[in-house]
């Protein structure tokens, strides 16, 4: 899958800051069942206790937590759409879930 250097970052801030800051648009939602697959979905189910549903992320663990059980904090991953190179056909390769075009900065 093929990243942005920095310097093509750099280049492409203007667009990257121009995204919506209050009502984006999602692109695309993958879910990963198990290890290594990925499922592209037109609509997916949020729940609080296991984040999208049909994910594995409720059953894979976590480092991160004392007893190894899924860190409730990190049920979801997003990314900015403008951000991620490559054609979207290959997006769900970055292991991220839901691809958006919003603004995902700690300000916003």
């Amino acid at each position: 899958m093929k990243s942005f250097s920095a310097e093509e970052l750099r280049e492409n801030l203007a667009e990257i800051f121009q995204s919506p800051m209050d009502q984006g648009i999602v692109k695309m939602i993958v879910r990963r069942p198990s290890h290594g697959e990925r499922e592209s979905l037109e609509v997916g189910e949020l729940s609080t206790s296991k984040g999208l549903v049909g994910e594995n992320w409720h059953s894979r663990g976590s480092s991160k937590t004392e007893d190894g059980l899924s860190h409730p904090g990190r049920q979801l991953a997003l990314m900015n759409s403008r951000v991620i190179a490559g054609s979207q056909t290959r997006w769900s390769l970055a292991g991220d879930q839901i691809y958006v075009d919003l603004n995902l900065s700690a300000e916003n």
